[in-house]
């Protein structure tokens, strides 16, 4: 096992290193404007996944994907001889698809508010079924079920005369 630190900065470093070399090297026409999001690397630093967004539409996220795959080769060789490992990690790509998330929260959290609007609409105009106060409430100067009243004449518990 490793260091989950040294794996963290080994993740970090992929990240960067793809992404200058996505940036500089890579001259593929189908290559769109991405962004390298993340990477993340097993802990016994052998397979590594790159996770990248790609702004515009499902064609233009499939050209960049076939270009991210012709270019491995040569991304998988810059990383491990920058990284200076035994092995070279394998690289996977995948589609971060950050924005269809973000957008279906958005929806559920409108979705969520337009109900609890709905619900506080409805509750403005209600009125309870029952009393107000469903439970009965007993006086403390009052006898408990089942005890008579004291006389004024007798003395009460705690009373000296």
């Amino acid at each position: 096992m490793s260091d989950p630190a040294k794996v963290r900065r080994h993740a970090e470093r992929v990240r960067e290193l793809v992404a200058s070399v996505v940036r500089s090297q890579i001259k593929d026409p189908r290559l769109g404007m991405i962004t390298i999001t993340d990477a993340r690397i097993t802990a016994d630093l052998r397979d590594a996944t790159v996770f990248y967004t790609v702004l515009g539409d499902a064609a233009a996220q499939a050209s960049t994907a076939a270009a991210l795959e012709s270019a491995r080769g040569m991304l998988r060789s810059t990383v491990g001889k920058a990284l200076g490992l035994r092995h070279s990690p394998t690289l996977t790509f995948v589609l971060d698809d950050v924005q269809n998330q973000v957008k279906h929260i958005d929806d559920l959290l409108t979705a969520a508010r337009s109900a609890d609007a709905e619900v506080q609409r409805l509750a403005a105009g209600a009125a309870y079924a029952g009393d107000a106060q469903p439970y009965r409430v007993e006086d403390e100067d009052a006898p408990a079920e089942g005890e008579d009243a004291p006389a004024d004449d007798e003395p009460r518990a705690g009373d000296r005369r």
